[in-house]
């Protein structure tokens, strides 16, 4: 399956122009390349098996390069490998073999369904109409996680060296009702900091108030508080910020024809607005850094 990518690039990065700011912005689930072999193995259509995708999120945010930080996105789906997880948080339920001992088989993400590689779609679909092969789910960690987390890091050090410090948004969007729960709205933007671990609080403070003074209502750590990638790069007493931003999928796409409906532009406009917001605080110095330096 993971031949499928070598044509079309598995994630590729939209540079600025000259990074002029601290901040490297990620969009791990808005990929839509789904491998043929792949479809092929799955009890779902064309349809449902987009519903864990984060549809249009890395265009939502495409405004980032043109403000001089560069966007790392994956065109792999989410369905196929989610690097928002542990390397091997995998489900023996989908395999014949055993898995290798290495694996994280009893996390939570796991028990849901929703490991590195997953078992349902969003709705609790089930995906594979058969049992996987160990070999061939080990072979998308080594040829996708593993490159695109490198890349991930690299763009993460060369920011701090230059800057003495990285702000990692990690991009997001959330279905705006789950079905079988309460029908209260949701948020239309929430921001994840791992309950204050991931990034200086001020930062924090910033996007939420940001988001607020737009317009959005604004909701901290829940649903979301941020998975894999906002808590194994935040690293606040280091130098690195990770913060993760869910928007509302209703605000801006059909989520039941996975189309941009008539406010997409309009918040791509909000959002942009929000970035040279965020980028205009952390110009001015914030946390630990900002004290030493007076």
């Amino acid at each position: 399956m993971v031949q499928n990518y070598r044509e079309h690039p598995a994630f590729d990065v939209i540079e600025p122009a000259i990074q002029r700011v601290p901040f490297v912005y990620c969009s791990p689930h808005s990929g839509c390349a789904y491998p043929a072999s792949f479809l092929a193995a799955s009890r779902l259509d064309h349809t449902n098996i987009r519903r864990s995708e984060d549809s249009f999120v890395d265009e939502l945010f495409r405004s980032a390069p043109e403000s001089g930080a560069p966007l790392l996105r994956a065109h792999f789906p989410r369905a196929f490998l989610d690097v928002n997880r542990e390397p091997y948080e995998l489900d023996q339920r989908m395999f014949r073999e055993k898995l290798p001992p290495y694996v994280n088989a009893r996390s939570l993400r796991v028990a849901s369904g929703l490991g590195t590689v997953a078992r349902i779609v969003a709705d609790q679909e089930e995906i594979y109409a058969a049992p996987l092969e160990v070999s061939e789910v080990l072979e998308r960690v080594e040829s996708l996680y593993k490159p695109f987390h490198a890349e991930l890091q690299r763009r993460i050090n060369l920011t701090q060296l230059r800057f003495g410090r990285a702000i990692l948004i990690d991009c997001h969007s959330m279905p705006s009702s789950v079905r079988g729960q309460d029908s209260r709205v949701r948020p239309d933007i929430v921001i994840g900091d791992r309950h204050g671990t991931s990034c200086d609080r001020a930062l924090s403070d910033a996007a939420a108030s940001a988001f607020e003074d737009i317009g959005f209502t604004v909701s901290r750590n829940r649903p979301y508080a941020g998975g894999f990638i906002t808590e194994h790069y935040g690293r606040p007493d280091a130098g690195v910020h990770a913060l993760q931003i869910e928007v509302n999928r209703g605000l801006y796409m059909n989520e039941r024809k996975f189309e941009r409906n008539a406010g997409f532009a309009a918040l791509a406009g909000q959002i942009a607005r929000f970035n040279a917001i965020l980028m205009e605080f952390a110009a001015s110095g914030f946390g630990p850094a900002a004290l030493a330096a007076e």
